[in-house]
């Protein structure tokens, strides 16, 4: 098994716009994605909902010895960086329908965990 990561991306205002209602439909969605998962062979190492943007900081110019910090993301974007699964599946083929099924109002980015343990 390969460990992939899914940057999964949405629209803030429309999450901001959410009643409780919408969210415990969202918690209820995700909940039955993890059950898929498992189902299809797969499973979640880990995942959360992350702070929306503006409680973002960013640090940049680490090598230049003088790394600076600013409030709120990298880049100005109209979809925004809302949550993340790490996800155990067999191959980049198994990670692409897991993220076809996930639930989501923006996009899921998949990518290939590097093994840096040297085992």
């Amino acid at each position: 098994m390969a460990q992939y990561m899914y940057l999964i991306y949405g629209d803030e205002p429309e999450y901001a716009k959410a009643t409780e209602e919408d969210c415990a439909l969202m918690m209820k969605a995700h909940g039955e994605f993890t059950e898929q998962v498992a189902k299809l062979g797969g499973t979640i190492a880990d995942g959360n909902e992350l702070a929306p943007t503006p409680a973002a900081t960013t640090v940049r110019g680490q090598s230049t010895g003088s790394p600076s910090v600013t409030d709120g993301p990298f880049a100005e974007t109209k979809e925004a960086l809302g949550g993340y699964y790490v996800i155990d599946a067999k191959d980049l083929d198994q990670a692409i329908a897991f993220a076809k099924i996930s639930p989501t109002n923006g996009g899921v980015e998949v990518r290939p965990v590097v093994d840096t343990s040297g085992g």
